[in-house]
């Protein structure tokens, strides 16, 4: 079977100096490898062949036999890794707590430990005949969240 470790170790070194970061690698017990990489402006075709063709350049085919499969992140799909709430900073997102409430809003910080969204509420002020709508900031640790994925917006 081929070692997930050599082939972080393949990805790591292409991606050196480039943009891009490392989302997941995956070797299933066939050998089928899937390899997801992420950017902040998005990921191009062109770079997930070249990334493609440094892998296969590294594996011996000789020795063991895979399929390999190179692509972005999928858009859409919750966040795997902490450079991804970084990437997607100032943009909406939308995020399940472990308690089952679905939040959605802007991405405003990450760190390490937690990350802030901004999220509208309605709020009926005392003495007001209709509640209005306020921007309120949400501090989440990532032990709190089930997942957290950037919403495609059409608007």
């Amino acid at each position: 079977m081929i070692n997930k470790d050599k082939v972080t170790e393949i990805v790591e070194e292409w991606l050196s100096g480039k943009s891009y970061f490392l989302v997941d690698v995956s070797i299933s017990s066939d050998d089928k490898i899937i390899v997801e990489i992420d950017d902040a402006e998005g990921v191009w075709i062109e770079d997930c062949v070249e990334l493609s063709r440094f892998i296969e350049s590294r594996l011996n085919r000789d020795v063991e036999d895979y399929e390999l499969e190179v692509g972005s992140a999928g858009i859409g799909q919750p966040f795997k890794v902490l450079k991804q709430y970084y990437a997607h900073v100032g943009c909406e997102v939308e995020t399940m707590t472990k308690e089952g409430v679905k939040l959605t809003g802007i991405l405003k910080d990450a760190n390490e430990s937690d990350f802030t969204m901004t999220v509208e509420k309605k709020v009926k002020p005392e003495g007001a005949k209709r509640p209005k709508m306020i921007e309120e900031d949400i501090c989440l640790k990532y032990d709190e969240i089930k997942y957290t994925k950037y919403l495609i917006s059409f608007k």
